[in-house]
């Protein structure tokens, strides 16, 4: 039995779903990404953790993901186990008036759902964005003027080491597209909200207003990463790539969005190499054209 194998058997020990050789594309927004090498559903902390101390014992790397919106991971896939947050950290609990405590693995969908069913306002720029709690925590997540670190108190997370830990005010380290967990290589477990009372109807007509507005902007309807480049300063990245002449523009099965040039869509049958390309290609045309250089905000996973 390989390291890989006995991984395995600590999963279905512990009661886990888990699969070998599972393709990463069934579980990122982008459709895209060869196969990694153990994939498993951690319902609970203790299972968690078991996994992660398992898999140092045996030098196998680990990563823990949300729902894959904000990657793009290789052609080759990943080498060791990757660990998808569900059960405990799908839940989300009022824990006083005000402040929310939400799993990792929760969709922002249903946090802003949660919020509004509870006449709690805060979160309504998240409602549309495609990805988890955990995700949104991890690069402090924004859109239409508001962003994670508006209302996100603290996190508690699990050390690479298997500890359980937390972060909260300044030690977070929020700022533009980062967080102190950009670095520290912890996981993010649970998030804890302090969100305001609202009344359910203005919480309601600030969600619908802000889907209207992705719906009619964003490629919403084709697989993608959402947002690939961060926005330079006193500048916008779709803006620039528009201006450059490359909406529309494909290698291989990935194209730069003809909604919204911000976006690289994965047209059906896009590779990590395409999208890559792609990416390439719009830096260098951007760079020479406007002199401004365009950062990438994907993450890229794997080998």
């Amino acid at each position: 039995m390989n390291r890989i194998e006995q991984l395995g058997a600590t999963a279905n020990r512990l009661g886990c779903t888990y699969s070998f050789n599972e393709p990463m594309c069934r579980h990122t927004t982008f459709r895209i990404g060869g196969a990694a090498d153990l994939f498993v559903f951690a319902d609970c902390l203790e299972s968690l953790k078991a996994l992660a101390m398992e898999a140092n014992r045996l030098e196998v790397p680990y990563m823990v993901v949300g729902n894959g919106s904000n990657m793009l991971v290789s052609d080759e896939g990943i080498r060791g186990m990757v660990i998808a947050l569900t059960g405990q950290f799908n839940e989300i609990t009022l824990q006083d008036s005000n402040l929310v405590r939400c799993g990792a693995g929760a969709t922002l969908s249903s946090l802003c759902s949660f919020a509004l069913n509870h006449s709690l306002s805060g979160a309504e720029f998240l409602w549309g964005i495609p990805g988890t709690a955990g995700g949104a925590a991890f690069m402090n997540a924004g859109a239409y003027g508001g962003e994670m670190k508006d209302i996100l108190i603290s996190c508690e997370h699990m050390t690479r080491n298997g500890e359980f830990g937390s972060l909260s005010g300044d030690e977070l380290d929020l700022s533009y597209r980062h967080s102190a967990y950009s670095q520290n290589g912890s996981a993010i477990l649970f998030l804890n909200l302090q969100l305001c009372p609202s009344e359910q109807d203005q919480i309601r007509e600030k969600m619908n207003d802000l889907i209207g507005r992705r719906k009619s902007k964003q490629p919403l309807e084709m697989p993608s990463a959402g947002s690939v480049f961060k926005r330079p300063p006193q500048n916008f990245a779709g803006t620039l790539i528009e201006q450059c002449g490359l909406k529309g523009q494909c290698v291989g099965g990935a194209m730069v969005s003809s909604k919204h040039a911000g976006f690289i869509v994965n047209r059906g049958d896009a590779t990590c190499e395409d999208v890559l390309r792609l990416i390439s290609m719009i830096q260098s045309t951007v760079l020479k054209e406007t002199g401004i250089e365009l950062e990438c905000e994907v993450k890229r996973i794997g080998q």
